[in-house]
């Protein structure tokens, strides 16, 4: 609340005193104060307000009738997949903690659902997974709001922040479930909802400050600032972020994939030497990855437009060259809905424009399409360089699970990479950063990248709890982390690695030290699947069938599962297969397992990292 001398009796003097006194206020002291000049004025009596505690242990207190009311109980709850909702939702508490509000923050599938009841102001954060399904951590609650058991809300106060991914048809879709599931059960919107595509870190932190100033119905003198924003000095050094990255070193750039492969997996070793952070199995690092120069040349070509003039490439009117921002800047591998209605509008094709109305049109048509192939089908004259950032998107980091210990490997980082090709709408097309990563990175080159801590993602370190990982292809990644952190820390058992590819002579990645900690019994177990080497196709999911007494027996002795992997075949294929296991070896039926497996989920006993 600003005052100003065009509303109030105050001229401008005395408003611009008022306000900068209120602007050092907490919620608690501006609330006194009201009851304290309300005292007085029903004394009739002139006021001073006391300069100091001790003076104001004199003051008269407000009367009984015009008690101060205590400020509402702010819940935060966040559902995450990868980390970045949780994220936000830690960021948010501590705006709001430093703003003086009385807030609480909890994991979704940790939250008590018997308190929904007395919430008063709920702010949820969550991410969408998947088809537009909850987080893991959000499932359970989820349930629990669109079950019968959900109650009334009348009195209660929400908004929402989703993150998703607006090349996905459900976009933010868990979140906008959300939104309309506690307005059904009466609550209030303190904000319409927000949703924030995969460069969220702006939408977010407007957000947060707007939540801020409604809830304490204030002004608040300091922008909210992002962490990860710009760079912050601090003892341990700076904070590294999509905005200002690390530049490491590439030291070793190697081909784990042997001669006759279907793939190229690439084994790379970065420099993190003075990075200032470390990381844990389990984690991920960003990398900001460059677009193919022969796609960018080719834009430029069939436009015919200038590489090196200057264009404004985001409303806040940064510039920089057109051949940059195709390159570094704007994503011109991947095609969305909301891409498709601004190329509408600004192309002057008719023929997109009567399309574009078509969502069902939409949503084949950008399957597999890139930019190129957008202006191939919808030429266009109209479309000048300084409209791009009217059209495209940033592009977005890629994610990396980390393949090292940092015990191991105090100034590096190892990344597993497989290059991604293939052919679609007869023209071949190839993964943006990991054939950079395979075809233009060569040792001594530099990566822009920043570390990304993956709160649902996280082992064990101890004698006695069974750790099972499942991660065929470069889903070894983050097991060959965790059995390189426990080497160091002289663990040994309770490790049970199911791995799989297509061939055994070609494609076993790590083989050696696979064996070497299974010698010294780093590793106690392992079970592999090489799918082509044999006339039936065997995968990681066979393999638990096929030692499901064992499995049941690892389970039923406290063990944690950990998948790494492919989500739409893999990860579900495995879920299934520990299923089957549950049913077979423990009697349960199929809706048992799975709230056993939800159970397990809860106590963070089964978790998934997948993509």
């Amino acid at each position: 609340m600003n005052l100003s001398a065009t509303n109030s009796p105050f001229n401008d003097e005395q408003a611009q005193l008022i306000n900068q006194a209120l602007s050092t206020l907490s919620n608690d002291q501006k609330l006194w104060l009201s009851g304290y000049l309300t005292a007085h004025l029903q004394d009739g009596t002139a006021t001073q307000a006391p300069a100091s505690s001790a003076a104001a242990t004199q003051a008269p207190a407000a009367p009984t009738q015009q008690q101060a009311v205590e400020p509402r109980k702010v819940t935060v709850l966040f559902g995450s997949e990868s980390g970045n909702a949780q994220w936000v939702a830690e960021l948010l508490e501590s705006k709001l903690k430093e703003n003086d509000f009385d807030a609480t923050l909890t994991e979704m599938d940790q939250y008590k659902t018997k308190d929904l009841k007395n919430v008063e102001d709920l702010l949820i954060v969550t991410s969408t997974h998947g088809e537009g399904d909850p987080p893991d951590n959000a499932l359970s609650f989820y349930e629990f709001l669109y079950g019968r058991k959900a109650p009334k809300l009348e009195g209660a106060r929400f908004s929402v922040l989703a993150l998703g991914d607006q090349s996905y048809e459900f976009f933010c879709q868990t979140g906008k479930d959300f939104d309309a599931r506690l307005e059904e059960l009466g609550a209030d919107r303190i904000l319409p909802r927000v949703d924030c595509d995969i460069d969220f870190e702006e939408l977010a932190n407007e957000w947060i400050e707007n939540i801020i100033n409604e809830l304490g119905d204030q002004e608040v003198k300091q922008v909210v600032q992002e962490a990860q924003d710009a760079p912050v000095e601090d003892a341990s050094g700076p904070i590294y972020s999509r905005t200002f990255p690390y530049e490491a070193e590439v030291l070793e750039n190697i081909n784990l994939t042997g001669r006759g492969s279907d793939k190229e997996v690439r084994h790379l070793e970065l420099s993190l030497e003075g990075y200032g952070d470390d990381y844990a199995p389990g984690d991920s690092i960003n990398i900001l990855p460059e677009n193919d120069p022969e796609l960018v040349d080719e834009i430029i070509d069939m436009q015919d437009w200038v590489a090196e003039k200057d264009i404004t490439v985001n409303t806040q009117g940064d510039k920089m060259s057109l051949e940059e921002a195709l390159t570094s800047y704007f994503e011109i591998t991947k095609l969305t809905k909301p891409l498709i209605e601004s190329a509408a509008q600004l192309f002057d094709n008719e023929d997109l424009l009567d399309r574009a109305s078509d969502s069902e049109w939409v949503k084949d048509y950008i399957y597999g399409r890139d930019l190129i192939d957008l202006l191939n089908d919808f030429p266009t004259e109209s479309l000048q360089p300084n409209q791009l950032h009217q059209v495209l998107r940033k592009i977005p980091a890629r994610s990396y699970s980390i393949s090292s210990s940092h015990k191991a490997n105090e100034d590096e980082v190892h990344i597993t990479v497989c290059a991604v090709r293939y052919e679609a709408h007869n023209r071949k097309r190839s993964g943006v950063c990991s054939v950079q990563l395979a075809e233009r990175v060569e040792p001594g080159d530099k990566l822009k990248v920043y570390l990304k801590k993956n709160p649902n993602f996280k082992f064990p370190f101890d004698e006695n709890t069974p750790v099972i990982m499942i991660g065929p292809g470069t889903g070894i990644a983050p097991f060959r982390s965790v059995l390189q952190e426990r080497e160091e820390l002289d663990l040994t058992g309770n490790t049970w690695l199911f791995f799989g590819n297509p061939h055994f002579t070609t494609d076993f990645l790590y083989q050696t030290e696979i064996q070497d900690w299974l010698k010294s019994g780093v590793l106690e177990k392992v079970d592999l699947a090489f799918s082509r080497d044999q006339e039936e196709k065997r995968y990681v999911q066979h393999l638990i069938d096929e030692n499901s007494a064992e499995f049941y027996e690892w389970l039923r002795n406290g063990a944690a599962i950990y998948v790494c992997g492919d989500e739409k075949h893999m990860a579900k294929d495995v879920h299934q297969a520990i299923i089957h296991v549950l049913e077979k070896e423990g009697g349960l039926s199929e809706e048992e397992s799975e709230e056993y497996l939800s159970e397990l989920k809860k106590e963070k006993r089964y978790q998934r990292d997948v993509y």
